[in-house]
């Protein structure tokens, strides 16, 4: 086991990390539940979060037409529900609020290539070479790398060559490398899906990944998720039904190395955005009572929001100074 992991943090840590990624008081302007991707944007920063529409058809959803407008915090909080519609709006809206931050120090990949969608995959081609590699996810032209790796793709709906998701129980302990899609966050495999892969070099990738550099502690050992390029065509194209295509429209890849010198800096950055935001509240907290109102601060939620955050964000990053930092 790598000296930098904790394999075994508990599967609901996860959830209040990605909470806590939404702590603001931003709403959402517009939100779109595409055939493939489902998309939320804020009303502040026009920040845009996406996340896989769930593989289940539906005639109807009784939400339908009150989320525009609804506090993002509210529709975050839809990550714990077991409804996959649900769960995948949460998700499109923590990444919402995740991508109005700095982004991770990270590689970007090219966009021009036939198959952008596995870009992520042809970065790490020369790596693979006589590795055992599993794939949770069936990517669109995967197939190409069979007889280049010793590829084995798990799909919960199995295409020609996929096995079931079951197999990942038998797969996975013995894989050398995984690149596990970020759908299942939301649908909540991960936790189990990321213990499995401990022995692994293990990749998060797909436009669900959320920016996120607690990860690590799960095993992550790469984080592949996206960027917008183009806001209006990501839109466009994902409310017309688009799936690979938003690569060649909207979106580009970016791969951020969770290694423990790469996820310090990125930890003591979102350190020092949350402290100055907790300075912030604090003194408009202070204003108000020095106002001489005598009710609760409007804002207080808020202000005990930022408090947990700053508080986890502190216990993620001892861990890498007591390893690492010295």
């Amino acid at each position: 086991m790598l000296p930098n992991r904790c394999l075994h943090a508990a599967p609901k840590h996860l959830y209040e990390l990605l909470l806590d990624a939404c702590s603001g008081a931003t709403k959402a302007d517009r939100l779109m539940i595409g055939l493939v991707w489902t998309l939320c944007q804020d009303d502040s920063q026009g920040s845009i979060g996406l996340a896989m529409s769930p593989a289940i058809p539906t005639r109807t959803l009784p939400w339908s037409g009150t989320l525009t407008g609804k506090p993002i915090t509210d529709l975050a909080a839809w990550i714990l529900d077991w409804e996959p519609y649900k769960a995948t709006v949460a998700m499109a809206a923590i990444n919402c609020c995740l991508n109005s931050r700095t982004m991770p120090a990270s590689v970007v990949l090219d966009t021009t290539a036939e198959h952008a969608n596995l870009a992520v995959f042809e970065h790490f081609l020369p790596q693979l070479s006589g590795k055992n590699v599993v794939v949770i996810g069936h990517y669109p032209g995967i197939e190409r790398y069979q007889n280049k790796i010793r590829l084995t793709v798990l799909e919960r709906q199995p295409q020609l060559g996929d096995l079931p998701d079951a197999a990942a129980e038998f797969l996975l302990p013995t894989a050398d490398w995984v690149f596990l899609s970020a759908s299942t966050i939301p649908n909540k495999t991960f936790p189990r899906l990321a213990e499995l892969s401990g022995n692994a070099k293990t990749v998060l990738m797909g436009p669900t990944v959320p920016w996120l550099p607690q990860l690590h502690e799960f095993g992550i050992d790469y984080l592949a998720g996206v960027e917008i390029t183009d806001a209006a065509a990501l839109h466009h194209t994902a409310a017309q039904g688009g799936g690979v295509r938003i690569f060649q429209t909207g979106v580009r890849y970016r791969i951020a190395e969770l290694a423990p010198a790469n996820s310090m800096a990125w930890l003591r950055q979102q350190i020092a955005d949350c402290a100055a935001e907790k300075q912030r509240l604090t003194i408009a907290m202070e204003s108000w009572y020095g106002a001489g109102n005598t009710r609760r601060y409007p804002d207080y939620q808020l202000v005990e929001q930022t408090n947990a955050r700053l508080s986890r964000l502190d216990s993620s990053y001892k861990p890498l100074w007591d390893l690492h930092g010295h």
